[in-house]
């Protein structure tokens, strides 16, 4: 079978499926491996690495797509490329059936079976697949390091012959994957560090890191996997009531809080940015699916009321070279599973299998998938 990684043609989108390394071991697993020319070259990767490690380089997209059995991708396809696609292709990657259900049904109707990584069940088994944590750790060492250079102070405490310079308050909304790493990168720059979670568990995990986690009087239930889960507008009216002192306090806030396949929750309302100092920084790490804050604007930085509130849509993206590195190995790890003596095997009664496969021989046979289209189930 032919294995193949077009280019990324969304925009912004400089990661790829496919690194020279998981070409190699691809490759290793018998398996014949090309990638479309440029498609690693915003994250660093050249075509002469990918011929080196034996992969075909194609020059010609559309013939990359017509001729590989599998298609590994980071973004979900367009519907030109479904049309590319042969009867029973296998796809992987970030479907968004949220968001892509035309992609979907387009994928359903050309016999495809199709992948999604963001619907990978979290099982201690399938942590190596788990492209949604790999990419949110990275996301949020990258949001630290966004409102570091945009805020006009020193992180760390600075003491010198002209005087003591107190710490910078860095305020942490949200504490699974990204929100654990804002804190710890946060933390390693100097900065005196709060985190709140709607998930009282998480607590000991915002300590062990040097972090004050921020208790407050609400209480909400923990979502599917680990996730926080939806929560009521009359709760979040009031959490943002009780943040909104914290936040005034803080010289950066980072917000991370997101429920797969569902709008971002509010948690800052513009009159809470009102509140906050001229030249405090947020970054809103929501911005692709609506945003945490009110005044968010996708792939926009704005200033309201003397505060920076930064929308980078895709951070990851902005981080490429890592990025594709961590995610091609979550998909290699992904098809080795399905892949069993020389073919495709697809046991759905394995979780991981059933979980995450989104279409298969032309049907849409993933119930979260269908919610999230709002299909009927």
């Amino acid at each position: 079978m032919r294995v193949g990684a077009p280019r990324e043609i969304q925009a912004g989108e400089r990661r790829v499926a496919i690194t020279p390394e998981t070409a190699a071991k691809l490759i290793a697993a018998g398996l014949d491996v090309a990638v479309e020319s440029g498609a690693g070259a915003a994250a660093g990767y050249l075509d002469a690495q990918y011929a080196e490690a034996g992969a075909v380089v194609e020059e010609e997209g559309a013939a990359l797509w017509r001729s590989s059995g599998s298609v590994f991708k980071v973004q979900a396809p367009s519907l030109t490329e479904v049309g590319l696609l042969s009867p029973a292709t296998l796809l992987l990657g970030f479907l968004q059936p949220a968001t892509q259900g035309e992609v979907v049904e387009a994928l359903a109707a050309r016999q495809v079976t199709a992948f999604s990584l963001e619907l990978l069940p979290r099982l201690s088994r399938a942590q190596s697949m788990d492209a949604l944590s790999s990419q949110a750790s990275l996301a949020g060492y990258k949001a630290v390091l966004m409102a570091a250079m945009r805020l006009g102070k020193y992180f760390p405490m600075l003491m010198s012959a002209a005087g003591t310079i107190a710490p910078s308050r860095v305020l942490v909304l949200g504490a699974g994957v990204a929100g654990l790493q804002a804190i710890a990168t946060a933390r390693r720059l100097g900065a005196v560090v709060e985190a709140y979670d709607v998930r009282p568990a998480v607590k000991e995990e915002v300590q062990s890191l040097g972090a004050k986690f921020v208790e407050l009087p609400v209480e909400a239930a923990a979502g599917q996997g680990g996730y926080a889960g939806e929560q009521s507008e009359e709760f979040q009216a009031r959490l943002r009531e009780l943040l909104g002192e914290r936040i005034a306090a803080a010289d950066v806030v980072i917000t991370t809080a997101a429920i797969p396949g569902r709008r971002a929750p509010l948690l800052v309302s513009r009159e809470m940015v009102a509140g906050m100092r001229p030249g405090s920084v947020i970054v809103d790490l929501a911005a692709d699916t609506g945003g945490n804050c009110e005044l968010t604007r996708p792939d926009e930085v704005v200033q309201a009321d003397g505060v920076f509130i930064d929308g980078t849509a895709n951070v990851p993206s902005t981080i490429a070279h890592h990025a594709s590195q961590l995610y091609a190995r979550n998909v290699l790890n992904l098809f080795l599973h399905l892949w069993r003596e020389g073919e495709i095997r697809l046991d759905f009664e394995d979780e991981i299998t059933r979980g995450s496969c989104v279409t298969h021989a032309g049907q849409i046979v993933n119930e979260r998938a269908k919610q999230l289209m709002g299909m009927p189930a």
